[in-house]
């Protein structure tokens, strides 16, 4: 028998076996605050299922098997036949099935479905954010489709199932499918119209020939791709045009999709990453000819949505792993959680991820709305989102890290995986720049876009003199736009800091609504985390915050 040198003692217990979405206040509140009253019953129940699943110790032993054995190229088999195939480990399935079922590729199909989604989105990437790419994805394409109709006819209701088919075979012998997305390629990244792959006609209508390539292809095993493509045809217009790609084609047959090579990426190593040639591959076109952009941009917006979803998921895991660690973490003959200083990092830290949670339900609450006036917010509001949440997520993700010390610079603690995947979706789906100039875009272009998120913004005038203030010097800073492409950051950083602001005056509790005014707004706090003003109920705000319900 082994001896015993020490008694274990002051280590806080695993943060398994609770509901991830039911000790969420700041989540369970935005959902009641923008579904339906006669859906929150409902929608409570199912999103407690998932948030249940999320917490428990098998689904988090999942997620940690995902990311330790990330997926392999099969280029050929035994034989030398090429198969061009991923392998998983099977705690992947396990998790993208779960995902499937909870019905997080559903939102278009049922009342209040974005934000019903947005919300279990929300909380299945706290588990494992790799599942959740293909889960975007498939998602995302439904608007894309509905560009042709007979197209969406035929996959929406794959797309939007609730059954997980993890095998390769035709579309149309399948309950539920998956899609991917191809758009970049070598030599322009998010430079589309630099694109050169080339779409020949077929003697089909409607049907093409690609030749080419694409640098990024994320979920290669999904049965379905859009992508975009120069259609080269003398009797048309020709240019950027969008195509479906189906994985296997209708005779069983495997189209050409050859995978070059997985990804070896910092962070989001359960998810495969690949890149593509196409070779004769066939495709059916979605959309006009040249309207490439177009047609995809709806699923690109969709995903960006997904990219704001995805960091606050991540913030929140975040915050919620230091809160646990220091309610039970002993240190100088207290607890850390109650020690001022550290009471301060929690709780600012607290305020990034309930003010992330706070703007990306909006953004889902809007997508549910097909009024003109939700649509005009959307345009400036989700890539101003996008740029800023996305941005804030990495600092989180750090600080958050060091409450726990030395344990959350090891893989153990989870700490590590949510540090590397931090920063993804600052990148995925234009990166900072791309969004900032969409902003100047939407404010150039589509003036109907500023007047809606003034409304928007003006509702919460004259509850705080702070964020009053910083609207007063938004209207500023937009009198003249010359040189706006230079400060196009700036811009885009005001626009979502004060809509935070004014969504968390209208609806967070005053100790929350007047920290973040105080540090966001009104210029009393400092660059790093943990520099509010001491006068500040920070108390409370760490408490609203804690899984601990």
């Amino acid at each position: 028998m082994a001896g015993s040198t020490h008694t274990v003692t002051n280590q806080p217990p695993p943060l398994n076996g609770y509901d991830v979405y039911g000790a969420d206040q700041a989540l369970v509140a935005a959902v009641e605050r923008h579904l339906d009253p006669g859906l929150v019953d409902e929608a409570h129940s199912e999103l407690s299922a998932l948030g249940r699943a999320a917490g428990s110790a098998q689904v988090q032993e999942w997620a940690a098997q995902a990311d330790d054995y990330p997926p392999k190229l099969r280029t050929h088999d035994r034989y030398g036949h090429r198969i061009d195939e991923v392998e998983f480990h099977p705690a992947w399935h396990r998790l993208l099935g779960k995902g499937v079922g909870a019905q997080l590729t559903a939102a278009w199909s049922r009342p209040g479905g974005h934000v019903r989604r947005a919300a279990g989105f929300l909380v299945w990437t706290q588990v494992d954010a790799g599942n959740c790419c293909p889960l975007s994805m498939t998602h995302a394409a439904v608007p894309a489709l509905r560009a042709d109709p007979d197209l969406a006819a035929e996959w929406e209701p794959r797309l939007t199932s609730t059954i997980y088919d993890r095998e390769l075979r035709p579309a149309h012998l399948k309950a539920g499918a998956l899609f991917g997305m191809g758009m970049t390629e070598k030599q322009g990244g998010s430079d589309v119209r630099a694109n050169t792959t080339v779409a020949t006609p077929l003697a089909e209508d409607g049907t093409y020939e690609l030749t080419g390539h694409k640098w990024f292809c994320s979920a290669p095993m999904s049965d379905g791709f859009l992508v975009l493509a120069q259609a080269a045809s003398q009797q048309s217009k020709g240019g950027l045009t969008c195509f479906l790609v189906p994985r296997v084609l209708e005779d069983g047959t495997r189209n050409v999709f050859r995978l070059q090579r997985l990804k070896d990426k910092m962070g989001n190593r359960s998810n495969a990453s690949s890149e593509v040639e196409f070779d004769g591959t066939w495709a059916r076109r979605v959309g006009e000819e040249g309207r490439g952009v177009r047609t995809i941009i709806d699923m690109v917006a969709a995903t960006r949505v997904d990219c704001v979803l995805g960091s606050a998921g991540l913030m929140r895991q975040a915050v919620t792993q230091a809160i646990h660690h220091c309610t039970y973490r002993e240190a100088f003959g207290g607890k850390l959680v109650d020690k001022p200083l550290m009471r301060n990092v929690l709780a600012d830290l607290a305020l990034e991820s309930e003010a992330a949670t706070a703007l990306a339900l909006r953004l889902a609450a809007a997508c549910d709305d097909d009024g003109e006036q939700e649509r005009a917010l959307l345009r400036i509001a989700v890539p101003a989102a996008k740029y800023w949440v996305t941005k804030r997520c990495a600092p989180v993700a750090v600080e958050a890290s060091e409450c726990l010390g030395g344990n959350g610079y090891v893989e153990e603690s989870g700490m590590p995986r949510l540090v590397r995947e931090s920063p993804l979706n600052s990148v995925w789906e234009g990166a900072g720049n791309v969004q900032a100039l969409d902003v100047v875009r939407a404010l150039q272009r589509e003036p109907q876009a500023l007047n809606a998120y003034l409304q928007e913004v003006g509702q919460a005038r004259g509850a705080d003199h702070r964020l009053d203030g910083a609207i007063k010097g938004l209207l500023t800073d937009l009198a003249d736009l010359d040189g706006a492409e230079g400060r196009a950051r700036r811009l885009a950083e005001r626009f979502a800091l004060v809509l935070q602001g004014a969504l968390l005056v209208r609806f967070a509790p005053p100790q929350v609504a007047d920290a973040f005014c105080a540090s966001r707004l009104g210029g009393d706090g400092g660059s790093a985390f943990g520099t509010l003003p001491h006068t500040l109920d920070l108390a409370s705000i760490v408490d609203r915050a804690s899984p601990q319900t």
